[in-house]
């Protein structure tokens, strides 16, 4: 039986692909200890920096991660612009280092909502990391998991009126090649911080076969140790993708 890339369940006792975390927690972090909620953001991207630094050392293919949803801008407006000025100034700090450390930046979501100046700096970003071949980070903006979704449906839709797209070839895997994650392994290990456990529109689409994993500890405290306890986590599991436990263990890759 031959199953697509994607789709073969990953060695038992190797690290994850692909790592997609949401960074919850930030806000109650900061008040937790009696600090306005922006705080804990700039907190939040300390714990970023050690995270992108731990799986770049580990050899992890893509880590993604949750900045900000679609549903995020219903925020009081204050935040939001902060986010949005703590977001650009992070892009502006940050690149250089990642490019020294061939880590490739991509930028997921719907940017025509930003700022032009923020646009300009994605795209600048995105520009000097493209041909890094390390770790690839991406950072949801502005991102939806039924948006995306909606997105690839209607180039599919353009494609099959433009005589583009045959109708009859829609399938699974021409919807993954609409997706804004078209060339990159689906998530092996989907993480929540902060104690909820929900996945909040995040990655909808990508997230059917990934091992999910929940913990209590806010943003700002997921470090290192943290992240080994949850791949640890997924190390433990059989990953059967429809197959029985029988068959997983007499054939390592199907």
């Amino acid at each position: 039986m031959t199953v697509a890339d994607n789709d073969k369940p990953a060695i038992n006792n190797g690290n994850p692909r692909h790592i997609a975390i949401i960074m919850d927690g930030n806000g109650r972090w900061a008040q937790k200890r009696l600090m306005p909620r922006i705080m804990g953001h700039y907190a939040g991207v300390k714990a970023v920096r050690k995270i992108v630094e731990y799986c770049a050392k580990q050899n992890i293919e893509v880590l993604s991660l949750f900045a900000f949803s679609s549903e995020n801008w219903r925020r009081p407006q204050d935040e939001v612009s902060l986010l949005m000025e703590l977001f650009m100034n992070t892009l502006q700090s940050e690149v250089d280092k990642l490019d020294k450390n061939n880590i490739r930046l991509k930028i997921i979501g719907d940017k025509s909502a930003f700022p032009e100046k923020l646009r300009e700096k994605i795209a600048t970003a995105e520009g000097q990391t493209a041909q890094n071949d390390g770790l690839t980070l991406l950072i949801a903006a502005n991102y939806g998991g039924r948006w995306d979704i909606t997105q690839a449906l209607r180039q599919i839709v353009a494609g099959v009126k433009s005589g583009e797209i045959d109708e009859q070839a829609i399938s699974e895997q021409l919807v993954n090649q609409y997706l804004v994650t078209a060339e990159l392994p689906e998530p092996d290990l989907f993480i929540r911080s902060g104690g909820e456990e929900r996945i909040s529109n995040f990655l909808l689409w990508q997230l059917a076969y990934t091992e999910f994993y929940f913990t209590d500890a806010l943003w700002p405290d997921f470090d290192q140790q943290a992240l080994e306890k949850a791949i640890g986590s997924f190390k433990g599991r059989q990953r059967r993708f429809g197959h029985t436990g029988e068959q997983v263990i007499d054939n390592r890759v199907l």
